[in-house]
């Protein structure tokens, strides 16, 4: 499978919450972290997913917000990685920020290049990776 999303993290379904349209899979990524999606009922019963199926979760860098690790606030998205810039590509106007978490899980985000002034972002700043549930697509391979 290619996509074009940099994001691309490959886990085992832990739990499935059935609600009454939309299910909330929480995939175990292979570095012990644990990322949310959010999917229609549908997609669970399409993709054949249950406990211990192989599966990909899948979002593109835009969709990733990066906060200071430093502010000391509490977010709402279910999904939060602490990690460190490990590398930045500055363009006219947005940045590419490369993340790398504390067990070894690589992120992408694309920020403006103002957020990156503001949040005084370089090798090896830290930050958090705010990724919400509804953005994360989920595939299995054949």
């Amino acid at each position: 499978m290619k996509v074009s999303a940099r994001n691309q993290l490959k886990g085992i379904v832990e739990s499935i919450n059935s609600g009454a349209i939309n299910d909330e899979v929480t995939l175990r990524l292979d570095g012990g972290e644990n990322i949310t999606a959010v999917v229609t009922k549908n997609s669970v019963t399409t993709l054949g997913l249950v406990k211990g199926k192989a599966a990909i979760a899948i979002f593109k860098a835009p969709w990733v917000i990066l906060a200071s690790t430093e502010n000391g606030l509490t977010f709402s998205a279910r999904n939060q990685f602490k990690g460190s810039v490990e590398s930045l590509e500055k363009g006219s106007v947005n940045s590419i920020v490369n993340m790398v978490t504390e067990s070894g899980l690589k992120l992408s985000a694309v920020v403006t290049n103002n957020s990156v002034e503001d949040m005084q972002l370089q090798i090896g700043s830290s930050a958090i990776a705010l990724i919400k549930a509804s953005n994360v697509i989920l595939a299995t391979e054949k």
